[in-house]
């Protein structure tokens, strides 16, 4: 695994998190006020989840072909590219009414955002020292999280005034931040570097597979089997705060701003934690504890009979996700190698948003069944089964694991990533940019 061999350039991974918060904030101010108008238009579950789908379904889709495009493709072009694209197509989505048109430029929006959280999840490990890299996490994790925070406070606000429009030409402004981004950064990755890495004889990539690594396997079935237990929740929940608790656009917003807002101290505190952790054993059991902490959460706010007490409950929630974040994405960056690392996170975030697909058509086909309350406290309560399912076989991966001795980074099976023969051609690379909250 490569990190930076000099100090780390926080210039650049502060110029990265910067995007990270303005690109987040308009998404998320997008995504509200696209479900806000969809449920005062009377649409359905279905409805809502389907538009959820086509954000969604690109990520997961296009994984195999984008994380490589990450690790051969020089970053600094896909990051231009794709931020012109995704600011024109999103401009497009402000003066759109049809519902078809309306699912087509939102699934193209998810194209660009394939591309670029593999290239942007893949870049942060390069700028920084081993050491530096949950401080890095976190820096990156916060700005995702105030960014997210503020979309869908300013969705809830900016709906009730001026509709859709003003807020989706926020969203395709935003995306210029990726674009200046891409031309400021030192640190790239991808193009000639890749190729001549990958073709130099002894100093040639190895191949990596994320089946040949039992420990980062089993962290990513059992995160994207949780996200399906409870990803239905990101549907449920307009109709439970609207409905069944009778709050306003607004309110809706600040519950939604909650959980990012959780997302914040649960970040930092667990990179400070996982800077201490020298075993990836230890990062694997906090990913499983953090998942735990979400699903809990998930069964209480069932019970609340205002959409008020939805906010501390969503505090917490989101610290417990902002951990799992920041434990993932250093057991990832710990266990690659260098010229795998976008494919990876290409890959992980792939299990995540397709376990957030699951979730989505789930919710939105029992709720044409059932009210949402009893829908949520289902979803928090098979969650913490799928969790507690999976404890055995962690259990035996960690101490497989241990038992190999590997030392972190090294390649090997064991602590370190499993790497077997060499791969053929050009090596192939990739985040939660960091894998999407669980919510």
């Amino acid at each position: 695994m490569s990190f930076t061999t000099g100090d780390s350039r926080w210039s650049d991974v502060w110029l990265t998190a910067s995007a990270r918060a303005t690109s987040m904030c308009g998404d998320f101010l997008a995504a509200t006020a696209l479900a806000l108008a969809l449920q005062a238009a009377g649409a359905s579950g279905l409805a809502v989840s389907g538009l959820l789908l086509a954000a969604t379904l690109p990520l997961v889709a296009l994984a195999p072909l984008t994380g490589r495009l990450a690790d051969r493709a020089d970053s600094r072009t896909l990051l231009v590219a794709a931020g012109l694209a995704q600011a024109t197509v999103c401009t497009l989505l402000a003066f759109v009414d049809h519902p078809a048109l309306t699912i087509g430029l939102v699934a193209l929006l998810a194209c660009g955002l394939a591309v670029t959280q593999p290239c942007l999840a893949a870049l942060l490990p390069t700028m920084v020292r081993p050491a530096d890299l949950p401080r890095a996490s976190a820096i990156n994790q916060t700005a995702s999280s105030l960014g997210a925070l503020a979309g869908p406070v300013l969705a809830g606000l900016l709906v009730g005034q001026f509709g859709t429009r003003v807020p989706l030409l926020i969203d395709a402004a935003s995306y210029l931040a990726l674009v200046a981004v891409g031309l400021l950064l030192r640190t790239r990755r991808g193009g000639r570097r890749a190729v001549a890495t990958a073709t130099s004889g002894p100093d040639r990539a190895p191949a990596w597979r994320l089946r040949r690594d039992p420990l980062l396997l089993a962290v990513v079935l059992s995160t994207a089997a949780v996200i399906t237990a409870v990803g239905g929740i990101n549907v449920i929940e307009v109709f439970f705060i609207r409905e069944t608790l009778g709050g306003s656009p607004t309110v809706y917003g600040l519950v939604g701003a909650a959980w990012m807002a959780g997302m914040l101290p649960g970040s930092w505190l667990c990179a400070r934690l996982a800077r201490r952790l020298s075993d990836d054993g230890a990062l694997v059991y906090g990913v499983l504890v953090t998942l735990g902490g979400i699903c809990l959460t998930v069964v209480f706010a069932a019970a609340v009979p205002t959409a008020a007490l939805l906010v501390p409950l969503w505090l917490v929630a989101g610290a417990a996700n902002g951990g799992e974040n920041v434990f993932a994405n250093v057991l990832t960056a710990r266990r690659v190698p260098e010229a795998s690392r976008g494919r990876a996170y290409a890959l992980y975030g792939a299990a995540v948003q397709g376990g957030s697909m699951g979730g989505y058509l789930i919710g939105g086909a029992l709720l044409a069944l059932l009210p949402p309350r009893p829908l949520i406290a289902a979803a928090g309560a098979v969650g913490l089964l799928v969790v507690v399912a999976f404890v055995p076989a962690i259990v035996r991966s960690v101490r497989r694991a241990r038992a190999t001795g590997a030392p972190a980074g090294s390649g090997a099976p064991g602590h370190g990533g499993p790497v077997e023969g060499r791969e053929e051609g050009p090596a192939a690379d990739a985040g939660l940019a960091t894998p999407a909250p669980a919510r």
